[in-house]
């Protein structure tokens, strides 16, 4: 293997120990706050995707970056749909006479 790939597994591993540890130790009022803003950050990926699939020729990178795309669209949406379900359940319910 070489210096460059193990060293990018090294720091992988390292950031998903990471984010576990911090994931974890969230409270579950900050729950929808966190979601808002991991929702933010796949709209970012999904613009990027773009940006990777935007050659003319049928690669094989523009096929990772279609798949990028669907995926991380189907993040987003998923996100949002979730995180309106959480601040649903916080509505105050009405009282029917």
């Amino acid at each position: 293997m070489t210096e460059a790939l193990i060293a990018a597994l090294f720091v992988f591993v390292l950031a998903a120990f990471t984010g576990f540890e911090v994931i974890t130790k969230v409270p579950p009022t900050l729950h929808t706050p966190l979601m808002s803003g991991s929702n933010a950050i796949s709209g970012i990926a999904v613009l990027g995707a773009i940006v990777a699939s935007g050659a003319k020729d049928w690669n094989i990178s523009v096929i990772l970056g279609l798949v990028a795309v669907v995926l991380a669209t189907i993040n987003v949406v998923g996100g949002f749909l979730v995180t309106d379900r959480m601040l649903q359940m916080f509505k105050k319910k009405e009282i029917k006479a």
